[in-house]
């Protein structure tokens, strides 16, 4: 610009019209913010150790570590560095009852309505094993995984006997009619205890919508990533990323929050999960029982 303005001796108004340039051009030089470098460092950082989070829960991250920027910022270097934004899923909510009839029951508050399922893999020698998840639909929280070679009626009847005690009874607990949730000592027992079971419709697991989420979540961000060589440590690895899940781990539909932040105490960030450990340690017996106040 300034060779054209003292060689054709014209003004920098008119030849900024002949080049169609803002004039703001001769005046502000293009720079980049001093932390760029840093914060593309650590968004990468974010989207390899986690690896289907998107760019928005890498931002609630982001922020709780700290760093002050906005999710447009974020998806700018999430683009620019061609890291992949993993598709979303569709939410439904619709419970039915085992007789057929059908109530559009949303959880409402925490113990109103939990849901559980089955989720199944195998171990490095190619041997099955199943787990019981059971989750609080209103908090999102993972309530318990349990795992074991086989699961039947009274294994989930232990499983939330024990939730019982630490928790509380629920309104009500949805499920498929899976032959271990509509067997009859189950049925029974779910009843004498003072809660009410929600059937969905046979051959539409989408009625389970929340727990279906969170088992294709479970799958897809830790299962999928994980070689067991033993059932032990299946059950050691499985149950410090649910401690990840409800403790670090941003939820999109309560405000990129963890479900239960304050369940264990402390309150992880970014920057622990970065340069300390994936997963928060798994708490003894006794810290569990201090920490819930239970002597």
């Amino acid at each position: 610009m300034e060779h054209v303005v003292g060689e054709l001796g014209v003004s920098e108004r008119r030849a900024c019209r002949v080049l169609n340039q803002h004039r703001s051009t001769q005046r502000k030089i293009p720079k980049r913010p001093d932390d760029e470098a840093a914060l593309t460092a650590e968004i990468i950082d974010l989207a390899s150790r986690y690896g289907r989070y998107g760019y928005r829960r890498v931002t609630a991250l982001l922020r709780r570590s700290g760093w002050r920027v906005n999710r447009k910022r974020v998806a700018r270097i999430w683009r620019r560095e061609g890291l992949k934004v993993p598709s979303k899923q569709p939410k439904r909510g619709r419970l039915w009852f085992n007789d057929g009839s059908c109530i559009r029951l949303r959880p409402e508050y925490p113990n109103h309505v939990w849901s559980y399922d089955f989720v199944a893999d195998r171990t490095h020698e190619g041997k099955a094993y199943r787990m019981l998840c059971i989750i609080d639909e209103f908090t999102r929280e993972a309530l318990a995984i349990r795992v074991a070679r086989r699961l039947r009626a009274t294994d989930v009847i232990d499983a939330l006997s024990d939730l019982f005690i630490l928790r509380g009874v629920p309104a009500y607990i949805r499920s498929d009619n899976g032959p271990e949730f509509v067997a009859q000592a189950l049925r029974d027992w779910i009843e004498a205890v003072g809660t009410k079971t929600a059937y969905i419709e046979p051959g539409s697991p989408w009625e389970n919508g929340y727990c279906e989420s969170f088992n294709g979540k479970f799958r897809d961000q830790f299962l999928n990533g994980e070689l067991f060589y033993s059932l032990g440590e299946a059950k050691i690895l499985i149950e410090q990323w649910r401690i990840h899940y409800n403790t670090v781990r941003p939820h999109r539909s309560i405000g990129r929050r963890p479900p239960a932040p304050a369940s264990w105490g402390h309150y992880p960030t970014a920057h622990d999960a970065l340069h300390h450990s994936l997963f928060p340690p798994i708490p003894t017996p006794q810290e569990v029982k201090e920490r819930l106040n239970l002597h």
